[in-house]
């Protein structure tokens, strides 16, 4: 299926801060909650992620990632999850985290 422009510009990705993260212990799955800074106009946001595989709480804290911003909250057992942190499957299908590699501003947003 292909998509169009139009719907594409839909999808707001942007890139933020994480402030804050910890282990996600009522998940199902291994998981890390983050809460996450986008900047003035979209604010702190946040999320669990699979991503222990990878990264640990402490690792999380101060790293740029990218996440989609405008999906409705998703409620994940006692969390609600705001956003949705972006990343790509290694050799084990594990997440790397999607990330700039040069600083920029809270709040960008990718097109």
């Amino acid at each position: 299926m292909a998509l169009t422009f139009e719907e594409f510009l839909k999808v707001d990705i942007r890139v933020g801060t994480v402030q804050r993260s910890e282990v996600f212990e009522e998940a199902r799955h291994p998981a890390l909650k983050l809460w996450i800074d986008f900047g003035p106009k979209i604010g702190l946001k946040k999320t669990s992620a699979q991503i222990t595989k990878h990264y640990t709480p402490e690792q999380m804290i101060g790293r740029k990632v990218a996440a989609v911003v405008n999906f409705s909250p998703k409620q994940i057992g006692k969390f609600m999850s705001e956003v949705l942190v972006l990343g790509f499957p290694d050799t084990d299908n594990e997440v790397v985290l999607l990330q700039p590699t040069t600083q920029i501003p809270d709040g960008g947003r990718l097109f």
